[in-house]
C-alpha cells in the first residue's frame, strides 16, 4: 500500500488529518473492507431493485404541477415580500426536477431506455442542463468514484495543478459562495486540468459512436435557451428574471452544494485513490448520506447517497429501504448522517469548513487525503471573520 505520507501520524502534511485514527477509535477508512460489493448486493431487498414507471412518473407529475402552480401564483400576486419565498421554493423545485433526470439517466427511472431518454430530455432541458452530455459524464463520474485523476465530479486537485492556478482563480474556486455557482461553466468547460464541453459532440468526453446524442440534447438545450431569450423579448427580462432566473441561480447552488457534500466535509478525513489501490468499492464507500430535514421528500432522497452510488440502478424511492438493509454489512464504512433538524442549517458549516480546507491533494501516492494551502486557509479564515 503506497501513501504519500504517514497517515497515521501526519496525514500529507494536514495537521487536522493525523488525529482521524484517534477521531475513529483506530478504523482506518481507507483499509480494505472486509466484505465484497455481492455481499451489500445480497443483504439489499428483491422490491428495491424493482423500477416502476407509473411510480417514477407520479413524481415527475407531482413536481411539475408544483412548479406551474408556483409560477402562476407568483406572477398573479407578482408581490416583492414574495418573490423571495417564490425564488427559494421554485429553485428547489428545479433541483427537484433535476434529481429525477438524474434517475432517467441512470436507467433507475424504468427499464424502457425510450422513456428515460424522452423524459430525460424534457426534465433536464427545462433546467438547461444537457441530457446526454451531463448522462454520460454522470456515468463516468459513477464508474470512477473515488478516483483522483479518473473521477468527474468535484476532483480533488493534484498539487501540481492547484500550483499553477492562478491565484484569482484559486479565490474564486474556494471562496463562498462562488463554487456554488460553479455548475453552468463545468458544464462548459470541465474543471482545472480537464478539458471538454458537455454540448460539444466532439469533446473527449465523449466516444465517437455518442456523437449524435450529444447533438440532440445540445440541440434540446437550445431550444430551451432561445425560448426563454424570446420570452424575455415577449414579457420583459426582468419578468423572466423573476420567473427562471432567480430560480435557476437557487438550483445551481442546491446542485453544487448537495453533489460536492456528497464527497466531501466529513469530520473524518477520507481517502482518494489511484492506482491498483483504486476499486469501485473502495471509491464508493468514500460517499456520504446527509440528511437535508423536509427536503430529503421534496429532493427525492438523493442525501442517501452511499448505495445510489454503489448501486446506481436503484430507484430512487427504494434508497432508504435499501440502506437500512445494507448498513450492518457496511458496519464502520458506513458514516450514519449527522441528523437534520426542518432546515439542514448544520450542513452550511460542513460546506463552508471543508472549501477552506481541503485544497488539492498529492502528485504521488496511491492513498492520498487533501491538504490545506496555508496562504488560502488565513485568507478564507480573516474573509469569514470580516463577514
Amino acid at each position: 500500500m503506497v501513501v504519500a505520507m504517514d497517515k497515521r501520524s501526519n496525514v500529507n502534511g494536514d495537521p487536522g488529518a493525523g488525529d482521524q485514527k484517534k477521531k475513529g477509535e483506530g478504523f482506518d477508512p481507507s483499509a480494505q473492507p472486509p466484505f465484497k460489493i455481492g455481499d451489500i448486493r445480497a443483504a439489499i431487498p428483491k422490491h428495491c431493485w424493482v423500477k416502476s414507471p407509473l411510480r417514477s412518473m407520479s413524481y415527475v407529475v407531482r413536481d411539475i404541477c408544483a412548479v406551474a402552480a408556483l409560477a402562476v401564483a407568483a406572477v398573479y400576486f407578482n408581490s416583492w415580500f414574495l418573490w423571495p419565498l417564490y425564488w427559494a421554493a421554485q429553485g428547489t423545485l428545479f433541483w427537484a426536477i433535476f434529481v429525477l433526470g438524474h434517475d432517467c439517466g441512470h436507467g433507475s427511472f424504468s427499464d424502457i431506455p425510450l422513456l428515460n431518454s424522452v423524459v430525460g430530455h424534457i426534465l433536464h432541458s427545462f433546467i438547461l442542463v444537457p441530457y446526454h452530455g451531463w448522462r454520460i459524464s454522470h456515468r463516468t463520474h459513477h464508474q470512477n468514484h473515488g478516483h483522483v485523476e479518473n473521477d468527474e465530479s468535484w476532483v480533488p486537485l493534484p498539487e501540481r495543478v492547484y500550483k499553477n492556478l492562478p491565484h484569482s482563480t484559486r479565490m474564486l474556486r474556494y471562496t463562498v459562495p462562488l463554487p456554488m455557482l460553479a455548475y453552468p461553466l463545468y458544464l462548459c468547460y470541465r474543471s482545472p486540468g480537464k478539458e471538454g464541453s458537455h454540448f460539444n459532440p466532439y469533446s473527449s468526453l465523449f466516444a465517437p459512436s455518442e456523437r449524435k446524442l450529444i447533438a440532440t440534447s445540445t440541440t434540446c438545450w437550445s431550444i430551451m435557451f432561445v425560448t426563454l431569450i424570446a420570452l424575455s423579448f415577449i414579457f420583459g427580462p426582468l419578468s423572466v428574471l423573476k420567473v427562471y432566473g432567480v430560480p435557476y441561480i437557487i438550483f445551481v447552488m442546491w446542485l453544487d452544494a448537495v453533489t460536492y457534500l456528497h464527497h466531501h466535509g466529513h469530520d473524518e478525513k477520507l481517502p482518494w485513490y489511484r492506482g491498483k489501490e483504486w476499486s469501485y468499492l473502495r471509491g464508493g464507500l468514500t460517499t456520504i448520506d446527509r440528511d437535508y430535514g423536509i427536503f430529503n421528500n421534496i429532493h427525492h432522497d438523493i442525501g442517501t447517497h452511499v448505495i445510489h452510488h454503489l448501486f446506481p440502478q436503484i430507484p430512487h424511492y427504494h434508497l432508504v429501504d435499501a440502506t437500512k438493509a445494507a448498513k450492518h454489512v457496511l458496519g464502520r464504512y458506513y458514516r450514519e448522517p449527522q441528523t437534520s433538524g426542518a432546515i439542514p442549517i448544520h450542513l452550511v458549516e460542513s460546506l463552508v469548513a471543508s472549501i477552506k480546507k481541503d485544497h488539492y491533494v498529492s502528485d504521488t501516492g496511491d492513498i492520498v487525503f487533501y491538504e490545506t494551502d496555508p496562504d488560502l486557509y488565513v485568507y478564507a479564515s480573516d474573509k469569514s471573520k470580516i463577514n
